[in-house]
């Protein structure tokens, strides 16, 4: 899509160089076709415009992955964690740097229990997009560092503040090995004002081999509970239902590329 509207774009340029110039009304439109393409590319990580965004496991994907971002915090983490072995369960915790500077044993414990760790930034601006690419690389190795420092091993795993991906972000990811990872569904429960039963509702109606569902084990600022945490029984119960296992996002990746190895 963004290099169909680019050609276009450059077609108009060469058009007005050797015939004439196009009316200005026409190039108006034209501009802001492409502005409004480049906004969606950002704010909507799922098209995959600048990187290649993980939203859901491959097709010989089996269960679901639970994923929680904005921690870690010493209040609402750990009962997450607690929900998730009395389940059974894994899931994927993409935290933010500076928690984690904050929390390194709560972060090593995440690891311990059988999960997988992502970075979600280390700051988590929500203008993150439109910072320049040494900001960016600064940011994501400060969170990297913390991770490391905390736990031993350098995550591959990125997702992006409020799942805004510009190009530098999407350059400086795949320039530092990262994976980016995206969501099929989310519980929209990263607010203060969020329902538990309105959570789970809104992703019981996603629960399917392959799917990864966004939640939160802490709130972004502030100190209130995510609604996630009372409404993780209710969502863990709907995957039980439908024989679903709740796994890591990791472990799917991780037998992509073993099958692409044999094949």
């Amino acid at each position: 899509m963004l290099y169909a509207t680019s050609a276009a774009g450059v077609a108009l340029a060469v058009r007005a160089v050797l015939v004439e110039p196009p009316p200005l009304w026409v190039a108006a439109i034209a501009l802001g076709a492409y502005l409004a393409m480049l906004i969606l590319g950002v704010t909507f990580s799922r098209f995959s415009m600048f990187a290649d965004v993980v939203t859901q496991g491959g097709d010989d994907a089996r269960g679901v992955a639970l994923t929680f971002d904005d921690g870690p915090d010493p209040k609402s983490t750990p009962k997450v964690l607690d929900l998730l072995d009395a389940a059974g369960a894994k899931a994927t915790f993409f935290v933010i740097g500076h928690k984690v500077t904050e929390h390194p044993e709560l972060t090593a414990e995440i690891v311990a229990r059988g999960h997988a760790l992502g970075i979600h930034s280390y700051a988590h601006e929500r203008l993150f997009s439109l910072r320049p690419p040494w900001q960016v690389k600064r940011d994501l190795e400060r969170a990297l560092d913390a991770v490391e420092k905390a736990t031993g091993d350098r995550p591959v795993l990125f997702r992006a503040p409020i799942g805004h991906i510009s190009p530098a972000m999407a350059g400086v990811a795949r320039d530092l090995g990262l994976i980016t990872v995206g969501w099929t569904a989310r519980g929209v429960d990263g607010w203060s004002g969020a329902k538990p039963d309105t959570v789970a509702r809104n992703l019981r109606r996603h629960m399917r081999d392959g799917a990864i569902l966004l939640l939160h084990d802490a709130a972004e600022k502030g100190d209130f509970v995510p609604a996630s945490v009372e409404a993780l029984p209710a969502i863990v119960e709907a995957a039980e239902g439908q024989n679903l296992a709740l796994v890591r996002v990791d472990d799917w990746l991780a037998a992509e590329a073993a099958e692409e190895a044999t094949a």
